[in-house]
């Protein structure tokens, strides 16, 4: 599915979750989606914990999060070196 169509899947209402970017047709962010990637989750587990979400959804939150590195920098604090 071309990254265009996955993003669709996302919306941004001000009415819903805050304005927070979710998966269109749920109450479910973007970002904890990302968060539970991050944690380890699998897609089967994340597919299992959400029954309503489809795999394309979960590609949707990543790219989404994909096209936000775009255009935004988050300061990450470097490490000392020994």
């Amino acid at each position: 599915m071309a990254r265009e169509e996955l993003l669709k899947r996302i919306s941004i209402d001000p009415n819903i979750c805050f304005g927070r970017p979710c998966i269109k047709g749920h109450r479910i962010w973007v970002s904890l989606i990302l968060d539970f990637l991050a944690s380890g989750m699998t897609l089967k587990e994340i597919l299992d914990e959400y029954p309503g979400l489809e795999e394309e959804d979960v590609l949707a939150c990543i790219a989404y999060g994909a096209e936000m590195a775009r255009e935004r920098y988050i300061e990450i604090p470097l490490e000392a070196r020994d």
